[in-house]
């Protein structure tokens, strides 16, 4: 008898959660064996329980995004990671990745390439979600290039627009980042016009490269 293959959904929404798992429980071979609202609920659920893969939501609360897949590699550093989200950014995507992640997969296509998802991680390859594929390809190769390159000199920000710009860089919105900092959403806001003008960046996607070169992810 094949053992099943187990897998952990986190996600702060009930809702996603649930969907997953009616998707997981109506195929063979795999089975939930544990579920999480947010990061730090998964790590200490992974004190009890050895699954093989987690399906993560990128922007959570309490323990974020790429940092959950640092704590999450430290603790079981054989433990495979879908990321789950709504989030497109292709620097996004890429942070992810280099920090541990096995699969990048849009919950737009969760419907039908969740278990394709899952069989190429679980045959030891990467996983992109074809909406992203092709983009990912020619922003990689034009980075090698060099006609995508960041190279900031120095940083110029201070403590405070770090932590709204690694929150930012995260996929979080304004309203977000004020709850996590306890801050207004306008006061974001002025950090963010800040942050942009300081770094003469004009598009929300070079303040993820920007994040991603200062390793704030």
């Amino acid at each position: 008898m094949t053992t099943a293959y187990r897998i952990v959904l986190v996600d702060d929404h009930v809702i996603v959660r649930q969907g997953l798992r009616k998707i997981v429980d109506a195929a063979a071979g795999v089975e939930v064996v544990g579920e999480a609202d947010d990061g730090l609920q998964l790590l200490a659920l992974l004190n009890h329980v050895t699954p093989d893969l987690v399906v993560l939501d990128i922007a959570m609360p309490h323990l974020r995004g790429i940092e959950a897949i640092h704590e999450i590699k430290s603790i079981q550093p054989m433990l495979k990671i879908l990321i789950l989200t709504m989030h497109r950014e292709i620097e996004l995507l890429t942070a992810a990745i280099s920090a541990g992640a096995s699969g990048y997969l849009l919950k737009e296509d969760a419907d039908t390439e969740l278990f394709v998802a899952i069989k190429k991680i679980r045959q030891g390859g990467t996983y992109v979600s074809p909406k992203l594929s092709d983009h990912v390809a020619t922003d990689w190769m034009q980075t090698l290039r060099g006609e995508r390159s960041l190279q900031p000199d120095g940083d110029p920000l201070t403590i405070r627009e770090r932590e709204v710009l690694k929150l930012i860089a995260e996929g979080h919105s304004n309203k977000e980042t004020a709850d996590l900092l306890s801050i207004s959403p306008r006061t974001v806001e002025h950090h963010r016009a800040h942050i942009m003008a300081k770094l003469n960046i004009r598009r929300s996607a070079d303040l993820v490269k920007y994040a991603i070169s200062k390793r704030y992810l």
